[in-house]
């Protein structure tokens, strides 16, 4: 500053260090400090190079491995880029092409790089008898990346692409990471605006804009259309679920506006397009899937055109009704254990859900009722209209729900579905207070029209009248089924259609251990007042009985 005119100090300014300028860097605007660098500045306050990086020093010693570890990962956490997500090290990245914002899991050579950014590491050689610069050992970051437990990293849930709502139903505006959810929040708080304390009125005209939009689909009964607002309200809270049920979109034919429907709701739910799979063929397909893509916290999961009705595999079920889901990363020889909180949309041509995906997902109609929907002509592009005004569309929504919150979160009386109480205040409640019909009702509709549900109805019906309240083995129902005989004509056709429908073989014989097994896994279960229980004085092989309950 003495070089400068009337010694004052202006047009001169240091900036820290940082990835590009590990050193910082000086400017001044003055002619006479033209050739100046940072260095310079670094020896006029005799500065080192190592204490100019504003970096914490990590000394590497034999028999301080924990400590080492220790310290490397509290520098970790103080980025607030780096979490803990399932029990792996995880960072949040944006795709510079897609400007998608994703959780990344960090490999071994990430992590070792991450941490050479963050620290200095110095090992002492006993050559020269100093301390040296060296970058972190391999065996350290091992260590920190197979570890079980990260007691200095915070836990992130989940990634917010719009305010959300805490459990106690406070919006939550502020963007970056919130340590009481767990959620890190990728959004523009400028764009949405949400009333702090939104009237009936005002949730009555956001369920109209709402409504407005989805004018032009074909949706067969009132029930669906209040199933695609209860979609809408899922896909804007639901960072803020633990659970939710699946949305199925189906039509009797091509062209009905399904996959389109589906590209509307994942608009409320995230900025980028979403990214359709096809529907896993097996189980193992499905969980690698789902652990692969819900590790990402992607905001949608999607499987798009299906071709054979929604099947329970066990890691879908799981998905939709734990907040949780445990597996091998693929690649690696860790396990983790991720959040479910994603959206999960599918659709198809005249195809449902069956057996326990009935409960797990609300299906929605959709019936043109002409003869080539594909030529059907639209004023509207609600899907351009959301993407270009989201904060505008997710703002409605989130008025709905706070909407209710506000009004003493009355609840009208209706059915429960299991599992999904929290979604049932958050999506489903609003609606009913608002006088719109059930969103749910699809789901019991589904599971009275299960077609292994009316199997098993008809088999016990059937069973019961041959048999009465008469313990049989499953041979004695195979060969009651094959009696001939005046009077047993018609009886003997319901049970034998039964037994075939469920043990049939090819040949036209019946397979005795698989009527056997399919009598045991669905014992108990209550059809039009009917169940199958096993008779407890039987020893030897199992005998079966169908009795009479009272209806839940």
């Amino acid at each position: 500053m003495h070089e400068h005119t009337g010694q004052v100090d202006q047009g001169t300014a240091y900036f820290e260090p940082s990835e590009s300028y590990p050193l910082g860097g000086f400017k001044c605007m003055h002619g006479h400090c033209a050739d100046r660098r940072v260095s310079a500045l670094h020896g006029f306050f005799e500065i080192s190079r190592l204490d100019a990086k504003h970096k914490p020093l990590i000394l590497v010693q034999a028999g301080e491995l924990p400590r080492i570890c220790d310290a490397a990962e509290q520098e970790l956490a103080k980025t607030l880029r780096h979490y803990q997500r399932g029990g792996v090290i995880v960072t949040i990245t944006t795709d510079p092409g897609t400007r998608e914002t994703a959780v990344k899991v960090l490999s071994l050579p990430s992590l070792t790089r991450a941490l050479a950014g963050l620290a200095v590491w110095q090992r002492y050689d006993k050559r020269s008898e100093e301390w040296v610069v060296c970058d972190p050992p391999e065996k350290h970051s091992r260590v920190l990346h197979d570890a079980t437990v990260y007691p200095h990293l915070p836990v992130l849930n989940g990634i917010a692409r719009q305010p959300y709502l805490r459990p106690d139903g406070s919006l939550m505006m502020d963007a970056g990471y919130d340590a009481a959810t767990g959620m890190f929040g990728v959004f523009d708080a400028r764009q949405f605006m949400v009333p702090a304390e939104p009237t009936r009125q005002q949730a009555e005209q956001s369920s109209t804009e709402l409504f407005e939009l989805l004018s032009e689909f074909a949706f067969k009964t009132e029930y669906d259309r209040a199933a695609t607002l209860a979609a809408i309200l899922t896909a804007v809270v639901r960072p803020s679920l633990s659970q939710a049920p699946m949305f199925h979109v189906k039509a009797p034919s091509i062209a009905s506006g399904k996959s389109y429907l589906c590209e509307l709701l994942t608009a409320f739910a995230t900025p980028q397009k979403g990214t359709p799979h096809a529907f896993p063929t097996d189980d193992d397909e499905c969980r690698k899937l789902l652990l692969a893509e819900l590790l990402t916290a992607p905001a949608v999961g999607e499987f798009d055109n299906l071709t054979s009705d929604l099947i329970p595999h066990k890691s879908l079920c799981t998905a939709l009704t734990s907040e949780f889901v445990y597996g091998r990363i693929l690649g690696q020889s860790k396990t983790a254990e991720v959040g479910t909180r994603a959206l999960f949309l599918s659709s198809g041509n005249n195809v449902d859900p069956v057996r326990d995906m009935t409960r797990r997902v609300l299906t929605i109609t959709l019936d043109p009722a002409c003869e080539t929907p594909a030529a059907r002509d639209f004023r509207k592009q609600p899907v351009a209209e959301v993407r270009a005004h989201r904060g505008r569309f997710v703002s409605l929504a989130l008025t709905i729900v706070r909407a209710w919150f506000a009004a003493g979160c009355s609840k009208t009386e209706c059915k429960t579905i299991a599992s999904y109480a929290n979604w049932s205040d958050f999506c489903r409640q609003p609606l009913l207070w608002l006088g719109l019909p059930d969103p749910a009702a699809c789901i019991f509709a589904a599971m009275n029209d299960d077609p292994d549900r009316e199997v098993l109805g008809e088999f016990m019906q059937a069973w019961q009248v041959r048999f009465g309240q008469t313990p049989a083995l499953v041979k004695d129902a195979i060969n009651a089924a094959h009696i001939r005989g005046v009077g047993y004509e018609r009886l003997n056709e319901s049970l034998l259609e039964a037994i075939t429908d469920i043990a049939g073989e090819r040949d036209g014989s019946i397979n005795r251990k698989r009527l056997g097994w399919w009598i045991k896994h669905h014992a108990g279960q209550v059809v039009n007042g009917l169940r199958f229980a096993q008779d407890s004085s039987s020893l030897n092989a199992a005998k079966w009985k169908v009795e009479s309950v009272l209806s839940v």
